[in-house]
């Protein structure tokens, strides 16, 4: 994330340029060690920060989760769970590309397949950017 958070804005959380994405075994990207999961993610504080104090629409991340790996040690546990969609804010996971866009500005296409009676969806995430000049 980079620059202001604005009310009803949608946050993504990249990790660099050689970001969590352009793993491409799976078992670097899931990363799960002897006490489980080890993949980046929000502090737990921040969480309801964000949704509430700065109102986002929801999260993107380039995890395989919007909680980090190690979220079930923390107060509260999967906080991206339980708070911020608890908040009815969306989340959206396995992202790519974050580096490339600006730190304020894109606009994020994320339409959900109608699944009747189901939790989540695959999505085909776009990101439309501001032109440069």
């Amino acid at each position: 994330m980079g620059g202001s958070t604005r009310a009803h804005s949608r946050a993504c959380l990249g990790t660099d340029p050689h970001g969590w994405s352009k793993r491409t075994d799976p078992k670097q990207f899931l990363n799960i060690k002897d006490d489980g999961p080890h993949t980046p993610g929000i502090h737990p504080k921040c969480v309801p920060f964000l949704a509430k104090e700065r109102d986002i629409l929801g999260i993107g991340v380039e995890t395989v989760g919007t909680d980090a790996g190690q979220a079930a040690t923390f107060d509260p546990m999967f906080p991206c769970h339980t708070i911020m969609h608890g908040a009815n804010r969306f989340g959206l996971a396995s992202l790519t590309n974050l580096d490339k866009l600006p730190p304020t500005g894109a606009i994020v296409i994320a339409p959900p397949l109608k699944i009747v009676n189901g939790s989540g969806s695959p999505l085909r995430v776009l990101a439309l950017v501001p032109s440069e000049g």
